[in-house]
């Protein structure tokens, strides 16, 4: 391990410069190669997660299983599918990181190698280069100094044969003393020029294999370290991306344990009760039937407890007299002398409220039981409606009153048109109403008369503790549901436009200031509307009915609304008016109710005794909860 971490790849591949070449080169594209394998990761989470989220959207419960989401079973498979999309949404997020953290920078680092590759390869190139050079121009001085050598050599020894040649002139023996003079000179400035390019060439290698070459080594093996060392940044990378992830899945895991733990099975046995129980009795015990004697014809036929079973079933369930069937409820009237029958004054309250239908709009046509729930479910649909008509009435009230006090701010004439529809609206939902209420005191008389019935003719059917439950339960929601009609319909708060907002609203100065909230009430649409008549309020108002307060504070004073969001004042105030709060500057306060179109908001305070009333919405800044 010692020689790896000390290795030196000036030193110990001197002269390996080719090899490392090739080397580095198959290390940057390994590492491009796991930047691929990487991107194709990513790209199997991203079509994980979508196939995960497809799945999910699938087995989504359409509109028309919405009947049955009230089971345990299918609110669990809800929330599990919503735990299967967060789940896809973790798998998105890894990919993310993956591209961000890894594959970009991968990319980027990649490139970097191959530049850096690039550059060392061709400083390492030029230095061989000019030490190859250099060795050639040694090797010609070395063969130009070889072959002066060699003609000296030879003018040598041509004067010494001259010389001892005595048939030789004088001059001729001169001659080649002089030309091995000239070539003993050449021989030397070659020998010169050779030790100087000797000399040179050593100090180049010397300066190439000690310091040039291996600063050129040392940047490809840092190129390498590097590329190596950020490989293994990468894939702890990955490893960390992926691990962060893991406490969400367990959650969205832990998640699906508790949607798995939401289901019931005895709860939705008792919904499956609820949704399908029709509330008829079961039929008594077939009488035995005589035969006359003698050939009388006193048989069967004059039996009014003959029973006809036919072959086959008969809209939805099995047809016999005596009993009913689900879709034949109508035509038995006369059983037990309630089903389809009223007294004389329920039919007569009825004829007298009723509006013009289809003849089913009392749900006469489904089963006692089936018949309850739906005429609950309605009442409490009309109830809902008549409270968001009348705070609508409301808001065009104190629109119209703002308007008296203040006609620059808009004419009350135009609120008269909207206030006149928005009276009769609500006199028709009071009606209808008043109409569903007599319906459902009637289905209840009826499942009364028949629970009744059957108890006194078999009453061990009756001695059932989940059936007494369920019958209390119903009870008092019945009186419940009874209880609100009765308040919403006792009066018709509507029938009169000219009179001030209910109780619990504010009410708005007439007189004009300089403050912000001289312009409360201010709208952005013209609304059509009628003089409002303040004298002849006063002078009738103590001769109105006290249900008609009883009506308002059961809107405005029931349990505690939950809030909308907060609020922050930036200005204080000071009552005003009947039904508003006072507050101080940067006081916090909860949003109960948004502004109508009357410039004030309902808010509530945050401690105390949770006071609420009505603050000017100019006052406020208003924060709502992202819900």
């Amino acid at each position: 391990m010692d020689s790896q971490v000390e290795a030196n790849w000036g030193t110990d591949l001197w002269d390996q410069f080719d090899s490392l070449a090739g080397h580095t080169l198959r290390g940057i594209d390994f590492l491009e190669r796991y930047g691929a394998f990487v991107k194709d990761r990513a790209l199997i989470e991203v079509d994980y997660a979508a196939k995960l989220r497809k799945l999910a959207k699938t087995y989504n419960p359409k509109k028309k299983e919405d009947e049955d989401q009230q089971f345990t079973t299918c609110k669990s498979f809800k929330m599990l599918l919503n735990e299967v999309n967060d789940l896809a949404g973790q798998h998105e997020v890894i990919a993310e990181n993956f591209q961000a953290n890894v594959i970009k920078e991968l990319s980027v680092l990649v490139k970097d190698l191959r530049e850096d590759r690039k550059k060392s390869l061709v400083e390492g190139g030029k230095l061989q280069t000019n030490l190859a050079n250099q060795i050639e121009t040694l090797h010609k001085s070395k063969r130009a100094y070889d072959k002066a050598y060699k003609e000296s050599e030879k003018a040598t020894e041509n004067f010494h044969k001259a010389d001892a040649d005595l048939n030789l002139s004088r001059a001729e023996v001169e001659k080649q003393k002089f030309n091995m003079g000239t070539k003993s000179q050449m021989c030397d400035s070659a020998k010169n020029d050779y030790a100087d390019q000797l000399q040179r060439t050593n100090d180049l290698q010397r300066q190439h294999y000690r310091s040039g070459m291996p600063d050129v080594f040392r940047q490809l093996q840092d190129l390498e370290e590097k590329r190596i060392k950020s490989m293994r940044s990468f894939i702890h990378c990955c490893v960390d991306i992926e691990r962060k992830v893991f406490p969400i899945i367990n959650k969205c895991l832990d998640g699906i344990e508790r949607a798995a733990d939401v289901i019931n099975e005895k709860e939705d046995a008792a919904i499956v009760v609820e949704k399908f129980k029709s509330g008829f009795l079961p039929p008594e015990d077939i009488p035995f039937e005589e035969l006359p004697k003698n050939g009388s014809d006193n048989g069967s036929s004059n039996n009014i407890n003959y029973i006809q079973v036919g072959p086959k079933m008969k809209d939805g369930g099995l047809t016999v007299k005596g009993t009913i069937s689900g879709k034949g409820m109508k035509k038995r009237t006369g059983l037990f002398n309630i089903f389809g029958s009223r007294g004389l004054t329920d039919v007569c309250m009825a004829i007298k409220n009723a509006t013009v239908t289809d003849g089913k709009d009392d749900f006469s046509d489904l089963a006692p039981n089936q018949r309850l729930k739906k005429l609950r479910q309605r009442v409490r649909e009309l109830q809902t409606k008549i409270q968001q008509e009348t705070f609508a009435r409301d808001g065009l009230l104190k629109m119209k009153s703002v308007y008296e006090a203040n006609p620059a701010l808009g004419n009350p004439m135009t609120v008269e048109g909207q206030l006149n529809e928005s009276s009769h609206k609500l006199e028709k939902l009071q009606q209808d109403l008043k109409r569903y209420m007599d319906y459902l005191d009637e289905a209840q008389r009826n499942s009364t008369q028949i629970q009744n019935s059957h108890s006194q003719t078999n009453s061990p059917r009756l001695v059932n503790g989940r059936n007494h439950r369920n019958s209390g339960g119903s009870a008092a929601e019945e009186e419940s549901l009874s209880r609100s009609a009765s308040d919403s319909s006792v009066t018709n708060p509507t029938t009169n436009h000219n009179k001030r907002s209910a109780p619990g609203t504010p009410q708005l100065n007439h007189g004009c200031s300089n403050s912000p909230e001289s312009g409360l009430g201010r709208s952005h649409t013209s609304l059509p509307g009628a003089d409002f008549d303040q004298d002849q309020y006063d002078g009738h108002h103590h001769h109105q009915n006290d249900t008609e307060k009883d009506y308002y504070d059961n809107i405005y004073e029931s349990e505690a609304l939950p809030p909308l969001g907060v609020c922050k004042a930036l200005y204080p105030f000071d009552v005003t008016s009947e039904g508003s709060i006072p507050m101080i500057e940067n006081e916090e306060l909860h949003l109960i109710e948004l502004d109508q179109g009357d410039g004030w908001t309902r808010v509530r305070r945050l401690a105390g005794d949770s006071e609420e009333g009505f603050v000017p919405t100019s006052y406020i800044e208003i924060t709502l909860y992202n819900t």
